[in-house]
């Protein structure tokens, strides 16, 4: 089934136009120009600023020129995540969704449903002809997936609403009042490179076969983290047998789930037989550990190929320096039980010629929290003789319970489904943290449809929720009260 027959109509097609554009972020430009010629087709002011934010206005449909302004806001950029064996290129290639059993997927890579899906309903609320509401200003902000560097450089006075909608939360029936903050951590340290001696086979180390996910909403999961898993294998290679190692890459984003990882080592001849057999001992553990979670994961060794590699001190060194540093939930909430507070996410690992780096993203509901992760993190690289540096940090979002935002979409819920809205707070990054301290006046609310497995090639969004989530909207510009 082409999206085209999915319904609503006009939100399914802008959507399937951004799949059309290659999206990664930093890399919106293309879709943000077809957006601006889209926009001047429509007869619609628009504007970029000088981080390349859009910002699309209409002006209020006939008797509703004294209500409020709305703010729609959504981010053009995808996290880019796709499976080894798919042949997709992000930067030319555009996304080919298909329909599946109530959902819609892509091909082998992520969908870009986070966030397309609430960029298409902006859209389609600027397109239609036949929805009442108040003036509407859409803002479609640029790299938020990669540092939220967009927002970040959103300039004060440039909304002109009272209210924003934040279309980029993944779980319907639930309305979101507060999200972490999150600093970006890396971790770094030179390496010597010396030839392996003699007498030594070169060996490949492979975990595949992760779920992987959102390093927010997915962390506390348990899913295997494939950086930390092939770590905890070549400790058990060095522990056994003087192995050396010659590289180890791991992850691709530090806001996701690593899936894959995947090691060079140089081991002794004389051990391949102990070697296989600890591979094998691994494969089943991991199976026992990841039971019901990660059931696909699979660890694999082959021949491969190298000259150089670390010295068996600085391979130790490396593999304690990956053991030690944190990953996962570091603290759950007391103030929103059921919500983590603090976590950290060992993302993406690169050990070469260029030395040893890892990326990880450390969130918080807190100041506190995020900085008690992060000197931990520190700590623990300095003790390594490795470097650290903290960059890209955004706040959370604190929680309004008297947002009139919230009031007019519980209100509007509850008439419509005839139940009461689940009110949450998000253990993720959401863009309105940073858009209040520029317009601390501005009400705010999050939601979304359903969407699972984001930051993964296993995303999905239920076709079902879309049309409720669509409905939600329209009701809610229809019922924004007055100036």
């Amino acid at each position: 089934m082409p999206l085209s027959q999915l319904q609503p109509a006009l939100l399914w097609r802008h959507f399937q136009t951004l799949c059309s554009f290659p999206r990664p972020s930093k890399h919106e430009a293309a879709l943000r120009d077809h957006l601006r010629a889209w926009a001047t087709a429509q007869g619609l002011a628009h504007e970029v600023d000088g981080t390349g934010n859009l910002l699309i206005r209409k002006p209020a449909t006939p008797g509703f020129e004294d209500r409020q302004t709305v703010v729609l806001q959504g981010h053009l950029d995808m996290v880019t995540q796709k499976n080894a064996d798919t042949a997709h290129d992000f930067f030319n290639d555009p996304i080919r969704p298909r329909v599946e059993d109530g959902w819609v997927k892509a091909d082998g890579t992520t969908l870009g449903a986070d966030n397309g899906i609430g960029v298409a309903a902006g859209l389609a609320v600027l397109e239609s002809k036949d929805i009442e509401h108040g003036p509407i200003e859409v803002l479609l902000t640029v790299d938020e997936e990669a540092g939220m560097s967009g927002v970040q450089g959103l300039k004060p006075g440039w909304l002109t609403g009272q209210m924003l909608l934040n279309l980029d939360t993944e779980d319907w029936g639930e309305l979101y009042v507060g999200c972490a903050g999150g600093v970006d951590v890396t971790v770094s340290r030179p390496l010597a490179q010396e030839p392996i001696p003699a007498g030594m086979q070169v060996i490949k180390l492979a975990i595949k076969g992760l779920r992987g996910g959102h390093s927010g909403v997915d962390i506390h999961l348990e899913r295997g983290n494939a950086n930390r898993i092939l770590a905890r294998v070549i400790n058990d290679l060095l522990a056994r047998c003087a192995s050396r190692l010659v590289s180890f890459e791991g992850g691709t984003l530090r806001n996701a789930l690593p899936r894959e990882a995947f090691a060079v080592l140089a081991v002794p001849e004389a051990e391949s037989d102990q070697i296989q057999a600890v591979v094998r001992r691994w494969q089943q553990r991991l199976s026992r550990e990841l039971a019901r979670v990660d059931e696909g994961v699979k660890l694999s060794v082959e021949p491969a190929l190298a000259e150089h590699g670390l010295s068996g001190q600085a391979s130790r060194q490396v593999i304690d320096l990956l053991q030690a540093l944190p990953h996962g939930v570091s603290r759950w909430s007391q103030a929103v039980p059921g919500v983590v507070e603090s976590s950290n996410n060992l993302g993406v690992v690169r050990v070469g010629e260029a030395g040893f780096s890892a990326a990880l993203l450390v969130r918080s509901l807190t100041d506190e929290g995020l900085d008690d992760v992060a000197s931990r993190i520190e700590a623990i690289a300095r003790m390594a003789g490795a470097q650290s540096e903290r960059h890209g940090a955004y706040p959370g979002w604190a929680p309004d319970p008297s947002s009139s935002a919230l009031k007019l979409l519980r209100d509007v819920y509850r008439e419509r489904y005839g139940k009461e809205a689940v009110i949450k707070v998000i253990h993720a990054g959401l863009e309105c943290g940073l858009i209040a301290g520029k317009y601390p006046a501005l009400q705010m609310v999050s939601f979304g449809p359903t969407v699972r497995g984001a930051h993964s090639p296993d995303e999905r969004v239920e076709i079902e929720t879309v049309g409720y989530f669509w409905n939600l909207l329209v009701d809610a510009l229809k019922a924004v009260p007055k100036r």
